[in-house]
């Protein structure tokens, strides 16, 4: 058992994450079993409280743990399967230490931070990484953060204990261009490394981030100056086209031959690289469409990541470039706001909470239904498009969720039976993985390829069943049901080309390998619906009008 901790420096939002999860995909690659887990020092037992403004996206597991969004990533670029031990902040930390210290396990003790508070830290270390290879952690937050400083000492601690060939410590860095001066500063990532060491880390690899070549001179100087070979300076530059580059990109700097040898490792590179060809794809489609994403965060990018790189997903298995428009939800209730829906070859609602932008959201699920175009609801998504069919084709005056009005005619969307009485906010919705069977001859069947599947959920409201019929007879289709409830899954419409909704949330068990079904049914609906608008379906490719047929003369 091998063991990689990954820190970061300078700033924050570097791509830790992706580099841990590259690194991961490499090491996998070589027949490696590789798991990551994130440590994150904030003081919140999870994120599921917590703003996609301030955190963006809430990952969740089929467990039920919402998680930080990295998880996402370790999981999209390996193929390893999560839980809640993969996640540790400061909250379940400090939470777990006294509720020890109330059950009178450290009796007649002090209890301190050291070595509570690390031994804590460092038992969550072997608790995740028992059945694999190589365990990853990365550290959240940047080097300097008091409130990860507890993280730093773990491990150092847990270096010390294993041995320094069981160990790789990469730290992740910015090396700033500076315009005024013309070149890159190295300075910051020396007083960054020079503030690991004095908690007793000395990194073994550093990843640079950068936007300009790490030339040999400066590769030199940080080699000098941070203590670490040359070969282990490592560059990372911005990338062009996709995130799924990255795992190349580490590769061509020899990154993961040199964890291989720093471990002590005997795995010989594999000669078939699964990424070469998903970049391939990415880099050179044959066919092109453009989605439209309506949403409530939509100018953080982070809100939705996984909902993007789901629709990357699905390019890829499509072998297709997807265009995608952000459009916020509010635009869609001014007057002519749905002008932007008309140049699309497919709409995409996802998950949300709150009143603010649902009517936008509403309106985009009713222009899909009444023009044709092919829609896909995640969530909040569905409960629209069923609010939409409510009041538009039973003519229920009011028809809303009891989420968005407590005092609604026709609660067609409602707060499950079990949700009523709860009061806490955090982990206390209907989280994880749950059974969906599916009707078959759906839309849904004939993408899945299976009767039943599990899906991840992260939700209060559901369809209400007292509506069910009604809606049903007027062209609603219940897709998928959960066998033990009885709870509305997928819904799809009657003589629609591709209308599907879904209760759950399939972006998190999408991969750039294999792209969730739905996700690529639907991109492969938008070309459909380009195609049969006749605007080409290469990229560049322009509509062309037909020539009418010159007038024979009489």
């Amino acid at each position: 058992m091998k063991y990689i901790f990954v820190t970061g420096g300078v700033v924050s939002s570097l791509g830790k994450g992706l580099t841990a999860a590259s690194l991961g995909a490499l090491l996998e690659m070589r027949g490696l079993r590789v798991r990551i887990q994130k440590f994150d020092p904030y003081l919140n037992v999870d994120p599921g409280t917590m703003s996609p403004f301030q955190h963006g996206e809430v990952y969740v597991l089929d467990d039920g743990a919402e998680t930080d969004l990295d998880l996402g990533h370790y999981e999209r670029f390996t193929s390893g399967r999560l839980s809640r031990l993969n996640n540790l902040t400061s909250g379940q930390v400090y939470e777990a230490v006294i509720q020890k210290e109330r059950h009178g396990d450290y009796l007649g003790k002090t209890v301190q931070v050291i070595p509570h508070v690390t031994n804590e830290i460092k038992a969550r270390i072997r608790q995740a990484g028992s059945d694999v290879d190589v365990l990853i952690t990365e550290i959240g937050g940047t080097t300097g953060d008091i409130e990860g400083l507890p993280f730093l000492e773990a491990m150092r601690q847990f270096a010390l204990e294993v041995g320094p060939r069981e160990v790789v410590f990469i730290h992740v860095t910015l090396v700033p261009f500076l315009s005024a001066a013309g070149e890159l500063k190295t300075k910051p990532t020396q007083q960054s490394v020079a503030k690991l060491r004095e908690i007793g880390i000395q990194p073994n690899i550093l990843v640079c981030r950068c936007d300009h070549p790490l030339v040999d001179e400066l590769r030199e100087k940080l080699s000098l100056f941070c203590n670490v070979p040359v070969k282990a300076v490592i560059e990372e530059r911005n990338v062009e086209l996709s995130i799924y580059e990255v795992p190349l990109m580490l590769q061509r700097e020899g990154m993961d031959d040199l964890v291989i040898d720093l471990l002590g490792l005997k795995a010989p590179p594999n000669p078939k690289n699964i990424w070469v060809e998903i970049f391939r794809r990415i880099k050179s489609p044959r066919h092109e469409v453009t989605v439209g994403v309506v949403g409530k965060y939509i100018e953080l990018q982070d809100a939705y990541k996984s909902v993007y790189e789901s629709i990357t997903h699905a390019g890829i298995a499509n072998n297709c470039r997807v265009n995608v428009v952000r459009i916020d939800a509010e635009t869609l209730e001014t007057r002519g706001g749905t002008a932007v829906l008309r140049s699309l070859d497919g709409i995409l609602v996802p998950g949300g909470f709150g009143e603010r932008g649902i009517e936008g959201k509403v309106t985009a699920a009713r222009f899909a239904r009444e023009h044709g175009v092919p829609y896909y609801g995640l969530c909040l998504g569905l409960q629209v498009a069923v609010i939409a069919l409510a009041r538009d084709l039973l003519h229920l005056h009011g028809a809303n969720s009891t989420e968005f009005d407590p005092q609604t005619p026709h609660p067609v969307i409602d707060i499950m039976e079990e949700q009523k009485k709860i009061v806490d906010k955090g982990a206390t919705m209907r989280l994880g993985s749950y059974e969906c069977e599916l009707t078959p001859g759906t839309l849904a069947a004939r993408a899945y390829r299976k009767p039943s599947v599990r899906e991840r959920h992260r939700h209060r409201y559901e369809v209400n069943n007292a509506y069910l019929g009604r809606l049903e007879a007027a062209g609603l289709v219940t897709s998928g049901r959960n066998p033990r409830r009885n709870l509305v899954e997928i819904i799809e419409l009657k003589n629609h080309p591709w209308y599907v909704a879904v209760q759950f949330h399939p972006e998190f068990q999408s991969k750039p390998s294999a792209a969730h079904p739905l996700f690529a049914a639907f991109v492969a609906a938008a070309m459909k619906y380009r195609r049969a608008r006749g605007d080409g379906n290469a990229p560049g490719a322009r509509r062309r009008k037909r020539r009418a047929p010159a007038r024979k003369s009489s």
